[in-house]
């Protein structure tokens, strides 16, 4: 067991160092109108909770394993699990459908996994799931889709979020843009001053899709530039429909739009695709509208780097993935869910939380 583990964690960490190697500029930092949390160190967190010895199984929940950004989750939860003899990792996929999910959830209880890891399907089911667990044992991580509002202090006993600070993603989209508008007047395609733009919505139901949406813009107000919605389209994350928002706003207010926000970079990359289908972001700097996302996906920043995007701001999925696995070894060796590691709760008392990083090109 312990040698394919290692096979296994060499091939997986070859992948994941591939994966992120590029050129593209790293910015990481507080930024003003957003607190930050603090980051894992991934090292020092697996040092921290040894495990004499025991293999603690695990239940990862995914709200949806097609999710571009959920997916890379994975990735480096796997190599964790290649790497490391004291966890086994039982993943499984929602779907996208909390019904199915209770069910994994369900099916995890009666395996008396060690420890619960669960990216919710449905921000709404954040009791209900709570209350599911709350009978047995099992310590439970939520993580990524932020139900921290449904946690009291009283659940820190057995329950806690691991998430970003929801607004610092727009903030840092909205910095990069405003950046971006102000060094290219070109960008003011009417000459008005006013910044017209459109804007792709994960879910009205997203803590972190309405930050992001609401922080992107708030950050140009700020700075006293006026703007104008030429539309918002809620695409739920995905490219094609995306795509779809985008082609009907270039046929309708093509000669109009002067920038394209995303919640992230999937939906990122319909807008591209519909973009150059009506021949922009082709090279010639006169027909290009800048285009955000968020998830620093390996594709964002090739995209970055041809000069087809303009910015990402990436949620790391290894400080993710080690994030919550220190979290839960924590809690089932020292039965506390930070002591020892370089993570601390954050002001909401009942979460912990990693930063965001800006990524433009060089």
């Amino acid at each position: 067991m312990k040698s394919t583990k290692k096979l296994l964690a060499i091939l997986l960490a070859l992948v994941l160092v591939l994966a992120a190697c590029s050129p593209a500029n790293k910015e990481t930092g507080k930024e003003t109108g957003a607190e930050t949390g603090t980051e894992t160190n991934a090292e020092t967190s697996a040092e921290n909770n040894e495990t004499d010895g025991k293999t603690y199984k695990l239940g990862v929940l995914l709200y949806n394993g097609s999710d571009n950004y959920i997916g890379t989750v994975r990735q480096a939860l796997e190599a964790l699990d290649a790497a490391d003899d004291s966890i086994e990792l039982d993943i499984q996929d929602g779907q996208n459908n909390q019904a199915t999910q209770l069910e994994q959830i369900d099916a995890m209880i009666a395996k008396q996994v060690d420890g619960l890891l669960i990216n919710i399907v449905d921000f709404g089911s954040g009791k209900s799931v709570k209350e599911k667990v709350a009978g047995t044992n099992i310590p439970t991580v939520f993580w990524n889709r932020d139900i921290s509002a449904d946690l009291t202090a009283d659940d820190l006993a057995k329950f806690i979020f691991y998430g970003t600070v929801a607004p610092q993603a727009g903030v840092m989209q909205g910095e990069m843009a405003y950046e971006n508008w102000t060094a290219n007047k070109a960008l003011d395609r009417n000459g008005d001053g006013k910044l017209q733009y459109v804007m792709l919505h994960g879910g009205l139901d997203n803590a972190e899709a309405k930050a992001r949406t609401e922080e992107s813009i708030k950050y140009f107000k700020d700075k006293g530039v006026e703007v104008e919605e030429i539309g918002m389209q809620v695409a739920e994350w995905d490219a094609d429909k995306a795509k779809q928002a985008v082609d009907a706003w270039m046929a309708k207010d093509g000669d109009k739009i002067e920038m394209i926000f995303s919640n992230n970079d999937g939906m990122a990359f319909g807008a591209i695709t519909a973009l150059q289908e009506a021949g922009y972001n082709k090279g010639d700097a006169s027909k290009h509208i800048p285009v955000y996302g968020v998830d620093a996906l390996a594709d964002a920043i090739k995209k970055i780097e041809e000069g087809t995007m303009d910015g990402t701001v990436r949620q790391n999925n290894e400080t993710m993935a080690q994030g919550m696995i220190t979290l839960i070894k924590n809690k089932l060796t020292k039965d506390d869910w930070t002591e020892g590691t370089d993570l601390e709760i954050y002001e909401d008392g009942v979460s912990v939380r990693m930063d965001y990083e800006k990524v433009t090109k060089q």
